[in-house]
């Protein structure tokens, strides 16, 4: 069986790999168990919200949040208990060979709306409050990736 987590954030040609959680059209948030080595349910998002693309995260990877660097706009949430602001940023990622874009900024500024709009809306019924920061570019996007790369410490299944 594969231990997703741990897969290799780069491939031979070095682009980055996602593991995809949720796919495209999907209405239910999965997030992946390295103990259970399985995709379990974590929450429905609210009625008639789906993901818009597929969405996963970075093997190998450890965002400022303890888990896997997410894939899909850079956000900060609070949970309802009020806790510190914890950013826990989305990398929008296309696939290598896709010549349609090259970054995020070739995506059209209302796609890029719509997209803030999804985040927000996704975590409506929940206790968090998504404040959308910015869109930053491919740079602070491979940044972003190495820091969290660099971050990550291997997780054993005990």
């Amino acid at each position: 069986m594969a231990d997703f987590i741990n897969l290799p954030c780069r491939d031979d040609d070095g682009h980055f790999l996602v593991v995809v959680e949720a796919p495209r059209g999907s209405w239910v948030k999965m997030k992946y168990d390295p103990a259970k080595n399985t995709f379990i349910f974590k929450r429905p998002l609210v009625l008639g919200v789906t993901y818009p693309f597929d969405w996963g995260f970075i093997p190998s990877t450890r965002a400022d949040d303890g888990d896997p660097l997410h894939a899909i706009v850079r956000l900060l949430q609070r949970d309802g208990k009020k806790a510190p602001r914890q950013r826990n940023d989305r990398i929008i990622a296309v696939p290598a060979e896709d010549l349609r874009f090259k970054n995020v900024t070739d995506l059209p500024k209302r796609v890029r709306e719509e997209l803030e709009q999804f985040f927000i809306s996704a975590s409506a019924m929940s206790d968090k409050k998504v404040v959308i920061e910015g869109w930053d570019g491919p740079k602070a996007a491979r940044k972003t990736i190495d820091e969290a790369a660099t971050k990550y410490i291997h997780r054993g299944i005990s």
